[in-house]
């Protein structure tokens, strides 16, 4: 189920507290942060959650370079319109989102920190938001030393491998592939350890997986890209051994 038939009806039961309740609460007029937190956050919440805070820190590094200029604004555009094919209402609400974010006083870390909060049991809806933010932010074709600043911050706040950060950067800033990262193995693994990880990393990915643990079904086609790259690496691989 998506999570848009219970934003258009109000978020009643949302129970997110900090500054990604107090967010979503300003935008649909409601006091959400301020509920008893009587319940830890369930699926719905967390879905709910991943949305907001990515749009609030997606306007955190647009506006990271003093403004948010044409190419950030139709980056914004693609994944609103043209990745997570948002319309109406829904559409509104990330829009709503993004702007209010972008001149609150809230820093980029505490949205990042309370999902992490949230989503901490789920490292890879977690990788998934860090590589949005990371297209965001090479949208006009070069990375701002604030917006990388900012990137660079993520692996401490969610608790990654300070190489993360690394493989993503070569990922979209070199745009070079790296298929031994990818599957998080070095270029001495024998090809029964790449198998393994690849088959470990095939399961972690799987859209449904991602689903399950708290990522949007609207970002089902970004879990696919995700999957996809997985499968890549491994086929690669698969391929330098045969030889």
């Amino acid at each position: 189920m998506s999570i848009w038939g219970g934003i258009t009806g109000g978020l009643l039961g949302f129970v997110v507290l900090g500054p990604i309740g107090a967010l979503v609460g300003s935008v649909i007029g409601s006091n959400l942060s301020s509920r008893s937190n009587r319940r830890r956050p369930n699926n719905f919440d967390k879905q709910v959650a991943f949305f907001a805070a990515l749009f609030a820190c997606l306007a955190k590094i647009a506006k990271a370079d003093g403004r948010v200029d044409e190419s950030e604004v139709n980056k914004i555009e693609e994944i609103i319109s043209s990745k997570l094919n948002l319309k109406g209402e829904q559409r509104k609400f990330a829009i709503n989102i993004f702007q209010k974010a972008k001149d609150d006083n809230v820093s980029f870390e505490a949205y990042a920190s309370n999902l992490y909060q949230i989503l901490s049991s789920s490292p890879n809806s977690l990788l998934v938001f860090y590589e949005m933010l990371f297209e965001l932010a090479l949208a006009d074709g070069n990375l701002h030393p604030n917006e990388d600043d900012l990137l660079k911050k993520i692996p401490r706040i969610f608790k990654f491998d300070h190489k993360v950060y690394q493989s993503l950067y070569e990922k979209y800033v070199d745009q070079t592939k790296n298929y031994f990262k990818t599957l998080g193995v070095s270029e001495s693994s024998s090809f029964a350890v790449i198998k393994k990880a690849y088959l470990k990393k095939r399961k972690e990915f799987h859209p449904d997986t991602l689903i399950g643990k708290g990522l949007p079904e609207e970002f089902i086609e970004k879990a696919k890209e995700k999957f996809i790259e997985v499968q890549e690496a491994f086929e690669e691989l698969e391929k330098r051994f045969q030889k």
